[in-house]
């Protein structure tokens, strides 16, 4: 269990400490827009993300198998933390969290970090993009600024309650919102290695606080946000609420798993490197115990942040430790600021998030693969948008390994032949 850090520094010099700042810096400035998007859409406080970003993105560098790996809270995540937070309050996450952390370190001592290559792909680019459709609808009232209160968790439900509340749409907030996101894409194909996120949200906002229009901003909505870390706490602990809230733990700690495992061969493609998938695993199991304790979100390497860390010059999990201490950094000296942000901006951001994290560029091959597959991704992805995630993940999951068994049996009667007697 011997983390990537100490392997890096016994011939780390002063060259890759000056890539490792500026990538870490680079990739501050992309997380702490998503960061406090993703808490405000999860239905937690935007400080909450902050707080994430900061403690387990710090933790899982620092313990973590993978040399560039950038953890924190991430868009997979929202589906699960919006319906334990609908449902038991965010005491009840945070339990979850801390419950799905001790989950993951079990599962990293037994070395379970290879398992996930036997989780069927169908079933993760099927709840992957049915989750990319949940984030995307659960923006669409703040990116058109609609007056309405929070629409219910329920796809459909949700889906009629903002066709419902059309005629109210401010087009002021529709018009920051296209705007950053134009600028966002703009800025991504022009400089890719620009932290296009924060000016594009950043230059938007501005404009919202100096016209001024009548646009809702995080400081409106939230209030001022704490210019530092919370002590560290334990949520309420309970046999009963432990076995009410398992089934999310048990989620939290999959999808945790899943996401940095395969955010850390992403990673591995893009430099030519190995991740240790045990340690990886170990690791998110110690940052979300402390995200969890600090009364931060769940946490997982983010793969479109540790892509950006890499071309960024990322060489070393010293960038990730960089990246917390930056947004540490941030929240110290300047939360006031990030009060001014707009609403539509963020949510417009996160719209483009949920459309990168489906990678739409795959939707041909999928399209293309055997009829098995393509069944198993349309199952996955109805019962995500429709169902459940729990439900879908087990269903999907059961119904991949016992396709995969057909297969396995129906080659071996091919080759059989029958002995003579």
């Amino acid at each position: 269990m011997k983390p990537k850090i100490l392997t890096t520094l016994a011939t780390y010099d002063r060259q890759q400490f000056a890539s490792d700042v500026v990538a870490g810096v680079t990739v501050a400035m992309v997380a702490l827009p998503l960061s406090l998007a993703i808490a405000i859409a999860s239905g937690a406080g935007p400080e909450k993300g902050l707080v994430t970003a900061i403690v387990a993105g710090f933790l899982i560098s620092v313990l973590g198998g993978s040399r560039v790996q950038i953890g924190g809270p991430t868009g997979a995540f929202i589906v699960v933390v919006f319906g334990v937070i609908a449902e038991h309050g965010y005491d009840g996450l945070v339990l979850a969290t801390l419950m799905a952390g001790i989950i993951m370190l079990a599962a990293g001592y037994l070395r379970a970090g290879n398992l996930v290559t036997y989780v069927p792909e169908p079933v993760i680019n099927g709840f992957t993009i049915g989750i990319g459709i949940i984030i995307a609808t659960s923006q669409i009232k703040d990116f058109f600024g609609l007056p309405m209160p929070q629409p219910p968790a329920e796809f459909i439900a949700k889906v009629d309650a903002l066709w419902s509340a059309r005629e109210t749409a401010n087009f002021q907030a529709l018009g920051i919102g296209l705007a950053a996101m134009a600028m966002i894409v703009g800025l991504r194909h022009m400089a890719p290695k620009f932290p296009g996120l924060i000016v594009a949200v950043g230059i938007t906002s501005a404009i919202v606080a100096l016209a001024p229009l009548s646009v809702d901003t995080i400081f409106s909505r939230f209030g001022t946000l704490p210019s530092t870390l919370p002590m560290p706490a334990f949520p309420t602990i309970s046999v009963e609420r432990i076995i009410e809230l398992l089934p999310s733990a048990l989620v939290i700690a999959f999808l945790a798993s899943v996401e940095s495992l395969l955010s850390a061969m992403v990673a591995d493609k893009m430099i030519g490197g190995h991740h240790r998938p045990n340690v990886e695993v170990f690791a998110q199991g110690f940052a979300n115990i402390a995200s969890a304790l600090f009364g931060g979100l769940p946490a997982t390497g983010a793969i479109a942040r540790t892509a950006t860390n890499v071309r960024a010059g990322g060489k070393t999990p010293v960038a990730g430790i960089v990246h917390a201490l930056t947004i540490l950094l941030v929240m110290l000296l300047a939360a006031p600021l990030a009060g001014y942000l707009a609403m539509p901006a963020l949510a417009g951001l996160l719209i483009l998030t949920a459309w990168n994290m489906s990678e739409p560029q795959k939707w041909r091959g999928y399209m293309r693969a055997r009829a098995s597959d393509r069944v198993l991704l349309i199952v996955t992805l109805v019962l995500t948008v429709f169902a459940d995630l729990t439900i879908a993940i087990g269903a999907g999951v059961a119904f991949g390994l016992a396709l995969r068994l057909r297969r396995q049996n129906a080659e071996m009667e091919k080759d059989w032949t029958p002995p003579d007697r």
